[in-house]
């Protein structure tokens, strides 16, 4: 009998140390902000209690670059997906501390809670801040940011929406620029990797890293319009004048 197929992770689940503060504001925040993963998708206004533009944090760390944009901009909604604990704690901490009433958490698989929850063409917006970067070549099959999942989350983006990927590791960076430009819903809102937007805010480890030199690529697409002729088609148009 063949075995069940299972899909690579991105992750591995660390045994992290989880603080007190952090089982504290699970036990007591979560049952609040947090979204338990289960098939069937969701009505995000009726989760957030009222309309307005949905932006996916995928994986959303220790919180801090989450809190600090959902803070900014308290028009917007933010669901973030994170698989770890102590980041899962640290974020309720930030939002319960802050006041945030515009962010949700849901702990679980983001490939999976794309899949099964988030509605087609229901995203305003997409931020994958500094995923893992798998940076062994054996272990480059892990990385988050590959052709099929790229689909899926176009897929789950309004036409217009926006992706916006942020990471420190230069081949990595390549790797996703040249994976999303070759997604045919997608279209690049610059000429190759683009400029920081003002709305990403600069963490303490990664304004660090830039006072040492260390570099950091942002890559932003967008859904493409119906009837909008992809890079595909356009080159092909081009080749053809």
């Amino acid at each position: 009998m063949d075995k069940p197929y299972r899909p690579i992770r991105s992750y591995v689940l660390r045994q992290g140390r989880v603080t007190a503060a952090q089982n504290r504001a699970r036990d007591e925040l979560l049952p609040r902000f947090g979204i338990a993963f289960a098939p069937g998708l969701l009505d995000l206004d009726r989760v957030f209690g009222r309309a307005a533009p949905k932006i996916l944090e995928i994986g959303s760390g220790m919180g801090e670059t989450t809190a600090d944009i959902a803070a900014q901009h308290p028009g917007n909604d933010y669901l973030a997906i994170e698989v770890h604990a102590p980041g899962v704690g640290s974020l309720l901490k930030r939002i319960a501390g802050r006041g945030l009433a515009n962010v949700r958490i849901v702990q679980h698989d983001a490939v999976e809670v794309l899949e099964h929850m988030i509605a087609p063409a229901s995203l305003d917006g997409a931020h994958i801040f500094f995923p893992d970067p798998w940076p062994k070549k054996r272990h480059h099959k892990r990385r988050l940011v590959q052709a099929p999942f790229v689909r899926l989350l176009a897929t789950r983006m309004k036409p217009g929406a926006y992706v916006h990927i942020a990471t420190d590791w230069e081949d990595y960076a390549r790797q996703m620029l040249e994976v999303l430009s070759a997604e045919p819903l997608l279209a690049n809102t610059a000429d190759g990797f683009a400029l920081r937007p003002e709305y990403r805010p600069l963490t303490k480890f990664e304004s660090r890293g830039l006072r040492l030199g260390h570099r950091v690529w942002d890559i932003v697409f967008r859904r493409r319009i119906a009837g909008e002729p992809s890079a595909q088609a356009q080159a092909a148009g081009d080749q053809r004048g």
